[in-house]
């Protein structure tokens, strides 16, 4: 029988490139995703709008906030270390000197944001206002980029060898710490305020919107 230990580490300071470039980069990045989920918005403004003059309605601004899919609103880069130990266990007692276990350092960034499939909206035209429901935000991707890892005091035996297995599913359970952490550091809060702005500003541009209040929750 065997149990395995991890244990994860303090973040540590990144030592190929600074934090703040990290930043401005991840930024970038959002920006582009952003610009291109406003490209695809703008184009069924276009399309529809060589036709009839549409009516305001629930369903036609579901569709056009639906075009643009999964808005990723958030980026929380980082760097860890953790350790991994494992020793040989038979039926309770650890066998001697079939210790392995590994240091890792290693980058990461966690992609937060809504799925827009999930969204409602309402239209009130007595009172010319229009109320948009999103669901809350949701992390959708995470991603540990292979040439950050790096490891350190790496030590197996005869008997316990360290296999790919060991550093797959290390990574597996660090990434699941790493997501707990940046939530309880407030990553889905930032996106959900975040997703609030970006589509008050997506149906903003809308002109058949002119006249009606609009409330995003």
């Amino acid at each position: 029988m065997r149990q395995d230990e991890l244990e994860a580490g303090l973040e540590i300071a990144p030592k190929k490139m600074p934090l703040r470039t990290k930043l401005i980069i991840g930024g970038v990045a959002l920006l582009l995703l952003c610009g291109a989920a406003l490209a695809a918005f703008l184009y069924g403004v276009a399309t529809g709008s060589r036709e009839e003059p549409p009516v305001v309605s629930s369903d036609l601004l579901g569709e056009r906030l639906r075009s643009v899919q999964e808005l990723a609103t958030v980026a929380y880069y980082y760097t860890n270390m953790g350790r991994f130990e494992n020793q040989v266990d038979f039926y309770g007692w650890k066998v001697p000197f079939t210790t392995k276990s590994f240091i890792v350092s290693y980058d990461g960034v966690i992609k937060a944001g809504v799925d827009m499939d999930g969204i409602s909206v309402a239209v009130d035209e007595e009172k010319k206002a229009v109320t948009v429901t999103l669901p809350d935000s949701r992390i959708l991707s995470h991603e540990i980029p292979e040439d950050s890892l790096e490891i350190f005091d790496e030590s197996d035996n005869l008997f316990n060898r360290i296999s790919i297995e060991d550093y797959a599913g290390f990574t597996k359970d660090q990434k699941q710490a790493m997501e707990q952490r940046a939530i309880e550091n407030g990553l889905l809060t930032s996106a959900d305020e975040k997703a609030r702005t970006a589509v008050t500003s997506l149906l903003s541009l809308l002109p058949e919107m002119t006249g009606y209040t609009l409330a995003v929750e």
